[in-house]
């Protein structure tokens, strides 16, 4: 199990390392995060939404996701949060209704369901905490961290982030405020995310070793060129690049989710990515795209008050193109309305109405992964995508319909769907993940740079898979041979007898 001192010290990053690196010795392996708050999420092939980390992880591992991988997902929306169980919709809770003991003892059994479904089915499970085992305030109720070490007797791995400071301090006070059974399973301690020279860290790793008798057995260096998806939204920033040549902005909503489909705009050196919240940020882009939100009519008043709305209207007309995904689609329509009140207590909004649709907000969610092609409609750069493949998903409870005669933007396998406007360079779709592919981000850059009187530029293809590269840094940088070693020697899991807790230091 893989358990941070923070959030964002990197834990997902390390599951999916550490899945392709066990994959690779053929060991049957699998992630597993017992309760994930995200507003990224995928479907998987059953039609269920888990956290889009585990779905990743799952890849990296070689396997089908599925909802066991993720029992429960957190989704907020302002107030309250979506509480997604087994991948669908259970209600909508505070904090303080779903933080009760009574709740927790409901979804523990879900949590030892899932995990132990999984235990039975692969050789190794790769787990990943939440936050901190540390949050003393919460250990009562915990559903994620040590009660699913404790659980399955784990060995756990204890990361912190070294970029940010203060990392032996971390480590060393997560580790004293375990109880003696925690302590325990905690085999080694991983410095993440470093720059420079790990000889440099004498004596610290010593010292911290003779304080809690837990060895550091890595430092990982910083990797920022790994497209992999995030959690939430504090790692959305400028990525720039200095042979960028198209501008593409993005709106951060307060509610915005699935942003991680932007990931291989966010890595083309081609492409300066910003995300903007204020329409001096927003200045002239080459694109401005509208992303999913888990609030669609707050979100949309909220570009109101800010002025966004009035200009993102004025650059659409002046020529600029502009997409919606999902509920940014639902925004660039007439009207939103939420009767049942399902996002929020607000009934109707108006729209951007840069799109002829209507959106109702509905109890029923549409789950499914897609595939079909793009048709020729649209003005200016949006002819460039004409007929190219998409593949994708609609994670969505908004019902979009076109007000009168009007294109659709896509042909899927069962209709079309979306929008083009026949005056405006504007499109939308409630289909995510066009973008992840690198023809339709090729498509799409090469008539935007040709715009500024640039070339685009191929980037080099790499014949090492993401997950590869990940891989062969840990195995350069994590010295795992005391930890799990019947699984790194290749053995079966069934087969090698675990140490109880209590064994390991007699």
């Amino acid at each position: 199990m893989v358990q941070g001192t923070a959030s964002s010290a990197g834990k997902s990053t390390l599951v999916a390392g550490l899945c392709r690196l066990f994959a690779r010795r053929g060991i049957r392996v699998a992630p597993f995060k017992a309760q994930n708050m995200s507003n990224n999420a995928a479907v998987c092939a059953d039609g269920y939404e888990i956290g889009r980390a585990q779905f990743a992880q799952a890849t990296a591992a070689g396997v089908e996701p599925t909802v066991d991988m993720n029992p429960i997902l957190l989704k907020p929306q302002g107030t309250t949060s979506q509480v997604v169980v087994r991948g669908e919709i259970q209600r909508s809770e505070t904090a303080a209704e779903y933080w009760t003991a009574s709740r927790h003892e409901q979804l523990w059994p879900v949590v030892v369901d899932a995990l132990d479904r999984l235990r039975e089915e692969y050789e190794l499970v790769i787990a990943e905490g939440a936050g901190s085992p540390a949050e003393v305030n919460l250990h009562d109720r915990d559903l994620v961290n040590m009660r699913v070490a404790l659980h399955a007797n784990a060995d756990v791995l204890l990361v912190a982030d070294i970029d940010r400071g203060g990392a032996f301090a971390s480590l060393l006070g997560t580790w004293g405020w375990l109880n003696e059974a925690e302590r325990r399973l905690v085999r080694g301690f991983v410095l993440n995310k470093f720059r420079g020279d790990p000889g440099l860290l004498a004596p610290a790793p010593a010292l911290l070793q003779e304080r809690t008798g837990v060895p550091v057995i890595g430092v990982v260096p910083y990797l920022h060129d790994l497209e992999l998806p995030d959690e939430d939204g504090a790692s959305l920033h400028v990525n720039s690049h200095a042979l960028a040549c198209v501008e593409v902005a993005i709106v951060r909503l307060p509610h915005i989710a699935n942003f991680d489909e932007f990931g291989g705009l966010a890595g083309d050196t081609n492409v300066e990515l910003r995300y903007i919240a204020r329409p001096e940020e927003l200045r002239a882009p080459d694109l401005v795209i509208l992303p999913g939100t888990k609030a669609t009519i707050p979100d949309l008043l909220w570009l109101a008050e800010r002025g966004l709305s009035g200009r993102i209207r004025w650059l659409a007309e002046h020529g600029t193109p502009v997409l919606g995904v999902c509920g940014g689609y639902q925004m660039l329509g007439a009207t939103v309305t939420d009767p049942s009140r399902i996002e929020s207590e607000i009934e109707c909004a108006q729209g951007l109405g840069l799109l002829p649709v209507h959106t109702e907000l509905l109890e029923h969610k549409r789950l499914v992964n897609v595939h079909g092609r793009v048709l020729p409609h649209g003005i200016g750069v949006w002819q460039s995508l004409s007929q190219l493949g998409v593949d994708g998903y609609e994670m969505h409870v908004g019902h979009t319909r076109h007000a009168g005669e009007h294109p659709s933007w896509l042909m899927l396998q069962d209709g079309p769907e979306g929008s083009a406007s026949a005056e405006l360079p504007v499109v939308g779709t409630n289909v995510h993940g066009m973008l992840q592919s690198a023809l339709a981000r090729q498509a799409l850059l090469r008539p935007l740079a040709e715009r500024r009187g640039f070339t685009y530029a191929l980037l080099e293809g790499s014949n090492v898979d993401v997950y590869d590269r990940l891989a062969d840094v840990l195995e350069q940088t994590l010295d795992l041979t005391h930890v799990l070693e019947h699984v790194w020697t290749g053995g079966s899991r069934r087969t090698a007898r675990r140490a109880h807790p209590d064994e390991r230091h007699e």
